[in-house]
């Protein structure tokens, strides 16, 4: 079993670029290796409390900073639900976590437990997204049937793929829904609440330098 996540290498121009402007390329480079670098360690404690192997499914190279102990796996296929799905063909049943929300990684406990039961999981985000989903092995085994035809990015994105395990006959365990961190709203958002972490001290300096 393992915990994953997705991630572009935080580089200027190709990362968080909806946060520009006001954002620059460097600024919104820096709340995603923030983000990142917050995420890292948010798995870190939970593959530590479950047992589950740390993998990166990466988009880019790696970069010195990385955590170690990391499997890091590259992501094949063009748009994000190939990429899932080539990801779990890659790594088998687990997780896999989107890099911006490690305030809600605890969760993760309970969707590995719901794996090992036998049960998907999956956590809706705000926009209508989800920000993470888990697959059993029984799941995975059918991975392009569970990806297939699945509108990513869209406010209804969540929804259909809960729908799309229902239509399979699996079992799903709705875990905590997040915001993700897409939008200057959203980095401002991450501010209002106090977060900590690197990501809370970069929301916090953006939000008064350019809110």
């Amino acid at each position: 079993m393992h915990v994953t996540i997705i991630a572009k290498a935080p580089v200027a121009g190709l990362v968080k670029t909806r946060l520009c402007p006001p954002c620059s390329h460097e600024q919104a480079a820096n709340v995603a290796a923030a983000a990142l670098s917050d995420t890292f360690t948010a798995v870190d404690e939970v593959a530590t409390a479950t047992g589950a192997r740390r993998a990166l499914l990466l988009d880019g190279e790696p970069q010195p900073w990385m955590h170690t102990g990391f499997e890091i796996v590259a992501q094949r296929g063009d748009g994000l639900g190939e990429r899932l799905c080539n990801g779990f063909a890659d790594l088998g049943p687990g997780v896999i976590i989107g890099m911006e929300t490690p305030h809600v990684a605890g969760a993760l406990v309970d969707a590995l437990h719901s794996l090992r039961r036998g049960v998907d999981a999956i956590g809706l985000a705000t926009d209508g997204g989800y920000w993470m989903i888990g697959l059993t092995a029984a799941s995975v085994e059918l991975r392009d049937l569970v990806f297939d035809g699945i509108p990513m990015s869209a406010s209804h994105t969540g929804t259909a793929q809960l729908r799309r395990l229902h239509s399979l006959g699996r079992a799903v365990r709705m875990v905590s829904m997040a915001r993700d961190l897409d939008t200057f709203d959203d980095l401002v958002a991450v501010a209002a609440v106090g977060r900590g972490g690197k990501l809370g001290t970069v929301a916090n300096e953006l939000a008064e330098q350019l809110g």
